[in-house]
């Protein structure tokens, strides 16, 4: 059996049975909560070897919210944003509050196991992260040159939740330039979605 605790908040009932349903057979102890402010209250001790599965959409408190409020009480866990809404600016700010990455639901396996190991090798007392000057940070570097001046400009809109129409406005060119701009630089980036692509941005460094 696992040691690591998964902590997990959503106020989905039928979400979370099956994700409690399947952590639990991935070995992990979990305790699950409907109600975030319920979880706080657990949370205020939280286990060592723990990490926080978090939606982000919830009606009495937001998953930011509530990460917000854990940092201002001095909680370090580390936090995966769950989302059914695929919301690039929620995404940013997320991870800008130092989320370890940002999944959107209804997720396949493979990506929550992904989410969960990040997770966990972010976590307090884990190995630390790579230092910048890293071979992900270099990686990263090298991706980001091959992107031209407009590949850039269009990635910087899309991460900020700009839609193609506004961003072909904004920058005086065509949807379908728009398009193939934010097709190349995502190819160039190895981004598979927008919200891989926004992690990368955001933290500069290739998983």
């Amino acid at each position: 059996m696992n040691a690591r605790t998964v902590y997990i908040v959503d106020d989905n009932t039928e979400f979370l049975q099956s994700a409690v349903w399947w952590l639990e057979g991935a070995g992990f102890t979990v305790e699950s909560f409907d109600d975030p402010k319920r979880a706080l209250e657990a949370l205020a001790t939280p286990r060592a070897d723990a990490c926080l599965l978090l939606d982000v959409r919830m009606p009495t408190m937001s998953g930011l919210e509530v990460h917000e409020s854990l940092r201002q009480r001095g909680v370090a866990i580390p936090v995966v944003y769950m989302t059914g809404h695929g919301d690039v600016p929620l995404a940013v700010e997320a991870m800008r509050k130092g989320a370890v990455t940002f999944i959107e639901k209804p997720f396949a396996d493979e990506a929550l196991e992904s989410a969960l190991a990040l997770a966990f090798e972010a976590r307090p007392g884990a190995a630390t992260q790579p230092a910048a000057g890293s071979p992900e940070d270099d990686a990263f570097a090298a991706r980001l040159a091959r992107l031209t001046a407009r590949e850039r400009e269009v990635i910087d809109w899309v991460i900020k939740g700009k839609l193609n129409k506004v961003i072909a406005d904004l920058l005086g060119i065509s949807i379908k330039t728009v398009e193939l701009h934010r097709k190349n630089a995502m190819t160039k980036l190895q981004a598979r979605s927008v919200i891989e692509l926004t992690r990368l941005m955001v933290t500069g460094k290739v998983s």
